[in-house]
Order: C-alpha cells, then sequence, then structure tokens
C-alpha cells in the first residue's frame, strides 16, 4: 500500500460510513458490503471481484484501531495541506519522505534535532506504509482477516459442533508459485532495481517514495506473465476448513479464530478468520443466556393436587419434576445442570414454566365433576378486591 493510497483514497467512502462512525457500524457496512460482492456469489463479475478488494482493503484499516487511528492522522497531515510544497518550487524542501516514515538517526535529518520529527512520525507512519526505514524496504506484511458466517441448529449451538467453511481470500497464485511468471522464473525489474519502491518529484524538490508501477511493487517482472493472475504474483483462492465452534455459542455471536484468515505475505503471519454464529430455533425449546427453557402443559388437576411430571431435556433423559399442590400457571421450576454449556464447563438449568391447560370438550362425567366442584366452592370470589384495587388511590 503506498504512501498515495493513505493520503487520497477514502475508505470512509468506500464503507460508505461517515468519519466518525462506530467500531460496529464499520463492521455492519463491511458485512453488508462483503456479502454482496463477495466471489461466490458473483462468478466471472470483474467489477464484483475488484469492488470486493477494494472493501476488503478499506476494512484492513478501518477495522483496526491503530491502523485507523495512523491512516486518519495521515489525511489530516497531508490530505489538508501539510507538507505540500508552493507553486514554483523553491530548494528549501529538498527531502524524501521515506526519511520521515521511518529509521531517521537522533541529530540527523528527522531526529530529535530537526524539529522534533524523530521517532514520532517513523511511529506514525512506519506501519502505516510498511516501511521500515530510509530507501522504503520491503517489509513483511500479515495477511487480511476474513469474514465467515455460519448457521446451526439450536441443538449443534449448545453441544458444539464442526463445521465446514468455505472461504475465498486473495494468496499466492498456485499455478506461478506467486512469482507471477508462467515458468517461475521472473527478472529483476530495470527501473526500481528489485526494490519495489520509486521516487517521484512533487515540485520544488520535494519527492514522494510510491511502489514501482512496472514492477507493482514487488521488484520483479514476469518474463512470461502468467495466464492465471496475470503476473501479479497473487491470485483468489477459495479453500473448505473444518472449523470447531465451541459449545454454549449464542446467536449473533463472533467468534475469533487466530492464523486462520488470508495467508501473509513476504513471510508475515496469517490474518485471522471471525465467524459470525446465527442460530435456529428449536420448536419446544428456547434459551436464556445460559439457562434453556421450556413450557410444559398440565392439567387442573395436576396444578390443583399436586403431582409427579415428566419434562424432556434436550440432550439427555427426561427429568421428573414434583409439583407442589395449588401449583398456578405461569410458576417457573429448576433443573439443576439441565443448560447450555457455560464457558467453564459447567452447565445452566433448565427453567420449566408451568401452563395449566383447559380442555376445549368434556365428558359427561368430567363436566358433571366439574359442576359439582363449582358448586363446593360457591362463594369464593377470586376477583374480590380486584376492582377496589384498580381504582388505585
Amino acid at each position: 500500500m503506498s504512501t498515495k493510497d493513505f493520503i487520497e483514497k477514502d475508505y470512509y467512502k468506500v464503507l460508505g460510513v461517515p468519519k466518525d462512525a462506530t467500531e460496529a457500524e464499520i463492521k455492519k457496512a463491511y458485512r453488508k458490503l462483503a456479502r454482496e460482492y463477495h466471489p461466490d456469489a458473483n462468478k466471472g463479475d470483474v467489477r464484483a471481484e475488484e469492488r470486493f478488494k477494494s472493501v476488503s482493503e478499506a476494512y484492513d484499516v478501518l477495522g483496526d484501531a491503530r491502523r485507523r487511528k495512523e491512516y486518519d492522522e495521515a489525511r489530516a497531515l497531508f490530505g489538508n495541506g501539510g507538507f505540500r510544497p508552493g507553486p514554483g518550487g523553491g530548494g528549501q524542501f529538498n527531502f524524501d519522505l521515506g526519511d520521515l516514515f521511518g529509521g531517521a538517526q537522533p541529530g540527523g535529518p528527522g531526529g530529535p534535532g530537526a524539529g522534533g520529527f524523530g521517532g514520532g512520525l517513523g511511529d506514525v507512519f512506519g506501519g502505516l506504509f510498511n516501511r521500515t526505514g530510509p530507501g522504503a524496504r520491503t517489509q513483511a506484511r500479515r495477511g487480511q482477516d476474513i469474514e465467515s458466517e455460519v448457521t446451526l441448529s439450536f441443538t449443534e449451538a449448545v453441544a458444539g459442533a464442526t463445521v465446514p467453511l468455505r472461504m475465498s481470500s486473495s494468496a499466492a497464485c498456485k499455478a506461478c508459485s506467486g512469482t507471477g511468471d508462467k515458468n517461475g522464473t521472473p527478472r529483476v525489474c530495470p527501473t526500481c532495481v528489485g526494490t519495489g519502491q520509486v521516487s517521484r518529484g512533487g515540485g520544488g524538490g520535494f519527492s514522494l517514495t510510491d511502489p514501482c508501477v512496472d514492477c507493482r511493487g514487488r521488484g520483479l517482472i514476469a518474463q512470461d506473465p502468467c495466464p492465471v493472475c496475470r503476473g501479479s504474483g497473487r491470485a483468489t483462492s477459495s479453500r473448505t476448513m473444518q472449523v470447531r465452534i465451541p459449545a454454549g455459542v449464542e446467536d449473533g455471536q463472533r467468534i475469533r479464530l487466530r492464523g486462520k484468515g488470508a495467508p501473509g505475505e513476504r513471510g508475515g503471519p496469517n490474518g485471522d478468520l471471525y465467524v459470525v454464529v446465527h442460530v435456529d430455533e428449536h420448536p419446544v425449546f428456547g434459551r436464556r443466556g445460559d439457562n434453556l427453557t421450556i413450557t410444559v402443559p398440565v392439567t387442573f388437576p395436576e396444578a390443583a393436587l399436586g403431582a409427579e411430571i415428566r419434562v424432556p431435556t434436550l440432550s439427555g433423559p427426561p427429568v421428573t419434576l414434583k409439583l407442589p399442590p395449588g401449583t398456578p400457571g405461569g410458576r417457573t421450576m429448576r433443573a439443576r445442570g439441565k443448560g447450555a454449556v457455560r464457558k467453564d464447563g459447567t452447565r445452566g438449568d433448565l427453567l420449566v414454566t408451568i401452563e395449566v391447560t383447559v380442555p376445549r370438550e368434556l365428558g359427561d362425567e368430567a363436566r358433571k365433576a366439574l359442576e359439582e366442584y363449582r358448586a363446593a366452592v360457591e362463594g369464593e370470589d377470586p376477583r374480590a378486591g380486584l376492582f377496589e384495587a384498580a381504582k388505585g388511590e
């Protein structure tokens, strides 16, 4: 990534978010665009592939708090006219930005004795432009983070599951082993002499160091360009990997798998893989944190007289709960250790809500028994005092 990219590219505009967007807003915008322009959803569409790369590049910067801060500082400094020479030249600013972006020695140009630019700008721009010292030496680069989604059944989310994930990311071209040359024998770029960087004048002796356009910053030129990657040495690679989703995940949870993202460049580490989990609903069980929930119907005699009832569990044999006499509808009982798995390996509980059922049809004997019961409790009014209480103070 060149100096010019950070000064002129508006990554906020690429993702369609304001400059003061929160981390959550940036993630949401990236996920939406990544799904829309993903190569798997737009096979053969070159424009969609380029758009996907631009979105990934923007999120690679704005999705990292440190790099976002550096990006904002660079645009504030150079994008608004800072350190820009005036028209007509003049020999007062004859220096290369490579001296500022890293490696300045104490007392030398850009050091503590040069107006306070030593160290500070090197810290800000060194990681930003992937430079480690004067001359813009090539530096290993970490691979991009990848985000994917997976949908689990309710049972899989509670118990954990291993699922296959198919991902697409930029990686070294397999056809040419990343050399960009069909025969694997590229030559050193004569323009940059293998450094991958060239300096260009900005007027008034001012110069910027950018990636060499002839070799695309690689320092090598393919004598016979690879037909797969067109000489770039990079290609979109698809792979399927088995990912273990831990037990107890919840709907919408984001899991980070270190080192499972896109491969790094020039010996750099791999990026990370982020998996957003979606969980299907269960026809019987629900979820409340680490606890599972279930609503169990009981008859009026069971609720009034008390009973022992069998309650199903998500995985395992049923449990037996004892209803005390006079159990009202809506009461919640607890079956300990029958819920979801917690991070420490223990389990939550199964929360059982009692629902008293009312039969739609009654047989002659049942109707007679209920009429006798009504006669036996005649005079008792469960709504006594309700209307007075409803009036308030």
